[in-house]
């Protein structure tokens, strides 16, 4: 049984039907649509998303950060037409902050089960994480919205302010300078701070905790030279012999109940064979 039968036995057993779906798309010649039929389920009448499409959110009402996970799948799949773009986009423009950026967390988080990390104060401020992640889609996919150009501008300024940078901030920013079309402006700025980037990535294969890895920062290969070659061979090579034997790789974070091990489970099988995928790992 190769890779991707085994990828696929597993998320039989714990995936949920998004992403069983998008397995099926993706490596197995399934339908596109189906996928989108599943994504609208998550996407509320005012164009956020919600409903544990981040598994760790797992209240109804939309926040900022599902936006990103719904637009990653409409990357893969290659389908930024979708209306669901527009309203979600909508949806953005109506919950951005004073200074142009939407926040990590909305308050209203705050009368849902979730994770513990998910805290806010009463008035956040617009956050990199999840702006300049959707603001790099958005121009990835020549995709024209008022929002974009206030969230564009927030990133440029957010970025060009910071002190201090922690991984999943590193992680957005090198998403918006890899996808963003102002290239000498991109490649400046990721000069400045690649050293800063660096910095919060680990490259030893046995550190354990949440930590964040090489290819969680190059989930395929970027236009910007982050990592050298035999970096990323190492982990690709890691990741190749790190797979349980019913191919699920498990999350680095707290696992606080249950039905979020296999949510996550699912996800994670599906973001490691894509990258495998990408760097021409996996079979055929």
């Amino acid at each position: 049984m190769d890779i991707l039968d085994r990828a696929e036995n597993y998320l039989h057993l714990h995936g949920r039907l998004i992403d069983r779906l998008c397995f099926e798309a993706l490596f197995r010649g399934g339908s596109r649509e189906r996928v989108l039929d599943a994504l609208r389920c998550y996407q509320n009448p005012d164009g956020g998303f919600g409903h544990a499409l981040e598994p760790d959110l797992r209240g109804a009402s939309s926040q900022p950060e599902p936006v990103e996970v719904a637009f990653w799948i409409l990357d893969e799949l290659d389908a930024f037409d979708s209306p669901m773009v527009a309203a979600a986009c909508d949806y953005l423009a109506g919950v951005t902050a004073p200074d142009g950026g939407v926040p990590f967390v909305l308050p209203s988080v705050r009368d849902t089960l979730r994770a513990p990390w998910w805290q806010t104060d009463d008035d956040p401020p617009g956050n990199l994480v999840p702006t300049a992640s959707i603001a790099g889609l958005l121009h990835k996919h020549g995709i024209t919205h008022p929002w974009l150009a206030t969230a564009t501008d927030f990133c440029w300024s957010r970025i060009a302010e910071l002190k201090e940078i922690g991984p999943y901030d590193a992680r957005a920013i090198v998403t918006f300078l890899n996808l963003i079309p102002d290239r000498e402006r991109a490649d400046a700025e990721f000069a400045r701070l690649r050293e800063d980037i660096l910095s919060t990535v680990a490259f030893d294969l046995n550190e354990t905790g949440h930590v964040h890895f090489p290819l969680d920062f190059a989930s395929e290969p970027l236009r910007l030279p982050l990592f050298t070659q035999d970096v990323l061979d190492t982990h690709l090579d890691a990741l190749m012999d790190t797979q349980f034997d019913d191919a699920g790789w498990s999350a680095n974070w707290l696992i606080w109940t249950p039905v979020v091990e296999h949510e996550w489970g699912g996800y994670l099988v599906l973001q490691r064979l894509k990258t495998l995928r990408a760097y021409g790992r996996l079979p055929g």
